[in-house]
């Protein structure tokens, strides 16, 4: 393989491994922030001693958030250094732009995330109840600030907007143009219910697992609901969001959406192909299952709609196959969350939120589910960047124009690196989960401990540090 196949294939395994810890941390961070202030809310009511099911489950997912985030934030460092390392020639062309963004992500949300997240991972007990509320809230909203900053650069990738170009570089007109491109407010907003129902099922999972396992009175049956019901309202407002970005898609980028649908051929009352192999040697599909006209009707909302067909766009339409794939995988993930969440809640309310009560295969199910949401952000991820090939700037700047001239074996070697790490990592990771929901009074014993050998007042700067480095 050339080095440009190589260094696209790199940098998919980096933010392939990447976007699984930040779709968490974003959700777990406001979850978090629900149940301090439940705990708040009843702490000293006449539910007192019921109440303290909240902080366990606080105190457990802060726990869980903590090493999420520590993940998060060791992949990002190393997915940036990649822009100068494999794409050089992007930041020459495309660094007006794309330096600020990234610069404005770290001096706003990842400081904020950091300032903070010492305090609300050490300072309960030893700040007032008002400033870990506050300090919860901030890590939260910085979590999402940094997918705000992100996600507005990966935007103006796909949609570019806002800029002008003198002697090949991009030089910013408007910044409001360039933040609020034309994808933008769908794609920020997709990723955002992506990661509300990421979270969600990972709540689900790891309470199904503990209820089956018999650990977690207190709190599993509360965090199970709440992951429910969490699943339950976002998936809807996905799929309503998922059509106006297909919209959106098809009015800015039309070969993406013809290679996701696998249309060769311009045409009006476009079938919905269920199934194909779609064939870029031949610009054919083997093997078709299709329903008359539903891709048109879909798409453009009407029976007769017309769909380009990627013959329009020669040598400049993304590769059809994994395209077809992905999205197709996303779409069917997203339909068994949306079974799973609805029939889920409804039984479990049937049972007046007894979880012992639930059927054995429905808890199997949940607990098979936990990681569900990373298939379908992956899947969804692939579609938005492959779907931007052969460009990495869209109709403006073609990615085998920006690689570096590192040699294919020096790529090829750290590729292999790469992938041995971040399978040694994320098997640790859910070995710790798994660890971590089958002995949840360890875990919250251990932080008891803790915070009893920390005097009142004492600094915790250094634990900060730590975290922050």
């Amino acid at each position: 393989m050339d080095a440009l196949i190589l260094a696209r294939m790199q940098f998919a395994a980096n933010i392939t491994f990447h976007i699984l810890f930040p779709t968490i941390s974003i959700a777990l961070g406001w979850v978090l922030l629900f149940f301090r202030w439940r705990w708040l809310r009843t702490h000293t009511g006449p539910d007192a001693a019921h109440a303290r099911g909240w902080l366990d489950a606080y105190r457990f997912w802060t726990k869980v958030f903590a090493l999420t985030f520590a993940l998060g934030v060791v992949s990002g460092i190393t997915m940036s250094f990649q822009f100068g390392t494999n794409w050089p020639g992007f930041m020459e062309k495309a660094g007006n732009v794309a330096g600020p963004l990234l610069g404005y992500e770290v001096l706003t949300a990842f400081f904020l995330e950091a300032g903070f997240l010492g305090v609300m991972l050490f300072g309960h007990g030893k700040v007032s109840e008002r400033v870990h509320l506050m300090s919860t809230f901030m890590v939260a909203f910085g979590t999402s600030l940094s997918a705000f900053w992100i996600l507005a650069l990966n935007s103006w990738m796909q949609t570019p907007a806002g800029h002008e170009v003198v002697n090949g570089e991009f030089h910013v007109v408007s910044w409001l143009a360039v933040v609020f491109n034309p994808s933008f407010p769908y794609r920020f907003a997709h990723v955002m219910l992506a990661a509300a129902l990421t979270g969600a099922f990972l709540l689900v999972g790891l309470s199904a697992w503990q209820v089956l396992r018999g650990v977690g009175q207190r709190s599993a049956p509360r965090v199970l609901r709440v992951g429910l019901t969490l699943a339950a309202l976002a998936i809807p407002v996905q799929i309503v969001v998922g059509d106006m970005h297909g919209l959106n898609t098809l009015k800015h980028q039309p070969a993406k959406i013809a290679a996701v649908e696998g249309v060769w051929e311009t045409e009006r009352g476009a079938p919905l192909l269920l199934f194909a192999i779609p064939d870029a040697a031949q610009r054919r599909n083997h093997f078709e299952i299709a329903i008359p006209k539903l891709a048109s009707l879909i798409l453009t909302h009407e029976m007769d709609g017309e769909i380009r067909g990627m013959n329009d766009f020669p040598d400049a339409h993304p590769p059809p196959l994994p395209m077809f794939f992905a999205f197709r995988i996303m779409v069917g993930v997203g339909m068994l969350m949306l079974a799973t969440s609805w029939l889920g809640l409804w039984l479990y309310r049937r049972t007046r939120w007894q979880p012992g009560r639930l059927p054995q295969p429905l808890l199997w199910l949940f607990a098979g589910m936990t990681f569900s949401g990373w298939v379908a952000t992956v899947a969804g991820w692939y579609v938005t960047e492959i779907g931007r090939q052969p460009f990495i700037v869209y109709g403006l700047v073609r990615t085998a124009d920006v690689v570096s001239t590192v040699p294919p074996a020096m790529v090829g070697l750290t590729l292999v690196l790469y992938v041995a790490l971040y399978l040694a990592l994320i098997v640790a990771y859910v070995a710790v989960l798994k660890y971590m929901a089958e002995k949840p009074e360890e875990v919250l014993q251990t932080e008891a401990v803790e915070r009893a050998a920390t005097p009142v007042g004492a600094s915790t700067a250094p634990i900060v540090e730590g975290g922050h480095a």
